[in-house]
């Protein structure tokens, strides 16, 4: 979470706890005025971890229209922005979707993942033979927070030599379960100490962007579910978890257009995809 979200879920919940506070001050409507208060702070809490859910429920309840930039605005279901110029209505969704994770040099990549690679210049191919329509396919890479990313090996071993402890404790401990977990702390060993090496593992994540045309907002995003939804079956072929990008997160997509953010911002839409 980047400061600037802080600094606004700070003020907002500090206002709703204001109001909670001092709920006594409204006389009879104290106890509703309270119970505003604290739906409201919870909802700001859950708005920063699930906004991809409520932030378009909530903006489709109140017919609001988000305007990421000058002459467009976001419909009320947060899931497209969108432009109209001379008559016609141009729509522009995404998909986002995970890739090939990240491979420490001095591992290697098993036979499945090394036919998947090999096969992947002639399913692009076909992807875009069979789209019939124009799309844009971007990966944003990133370097991973070496602290961070060292905690969670850190904290994944510590988990991993708990449970082989306690099976080397039991009354019939498994040479199987003992011989895999201590592979996977041997794994997690030398991952630390590539990374004190100096290897720099590189988070990266896909967006694929598509626009779609209609003389109504109606035709035109119906248009372009059809146009993410065929891009969806065509990408299924490279094996990946793809999906449509819902809320706040294409007001963040669409600004990616004119410049990317600054790394906690970047940081901060990689978690939210993970």
């Amino acid at each position: 979470m980047d400061g600037l979200t802080i600094v606004y879920l700070g003020l907002t919940c500090g206002l709703a706890f204001m109001l909670l506070v001092n709920a006594a001050a409204f006389g009879p409507l104290g106890l509703v005025v309270a119970l505003l208060s604290l739906l409201a702070i919870m909802l700001i809490l859950v708005l920063n971890y699930a906004d991809f859910i409520l932030f378009p429920a909530i903006t489709r309840l109140l017919s609001i229209k988000m305007v990421p930039a000058k002459g467009y605005y976001m419909p009320k279901g947060s899931d497209a922005v969108i432009k109209y110029v001379s008559g016609l209505y141009y729509a522009t969704g995404y998909l986002t979707a995970n890739i090939y994770n990240y491979v420490f040099a001095a591992e290697s990549v098993d036979e499945e993942e090394e036919q998947k690679l090999g096969s992947a210049p002639d399913k692009w191919e076909r992807i875009v033979m069979n789209a019939g329509f124009p799309f844009r396919f971007s990966v944003i890479s990133m370097p991973k927070d070496l602290q961070k990313y060292r905690d969670e090996l850190e904290g994944s071993r510590g988990t991993l030599e708990y449970r082989l402890s306690k099976e080397q404790e039991g009354s019939q401990p498994s040479q199987l379960v003992i011989d895999d977990l201590n592979r996977k702390i041997s794994v997690i060993n030398a991952r630390i100490d590539r990374i004190a090496a100096g290897e720099r593992p590189v988070d990266a994540t896909m967006y694929i962007e598509s626009t779609a045309v209609g003389v109504s907002e109606k035709e035109a995003m119906d248009a372009l579910s059809n146009q993410l939804a065929h891009l969806q079956t065509l990408f299924s072929s490279f094996d990946l978890s793809i999906g449509r990008v819902m809320g706040r997160e294409v007001y963040h997509l669409f600004s990616f257009g004119y410049a990317l953010p600054e790394y906690s911002a970047l940081e901060q839409t990689f978690s939210t995809q993970k």
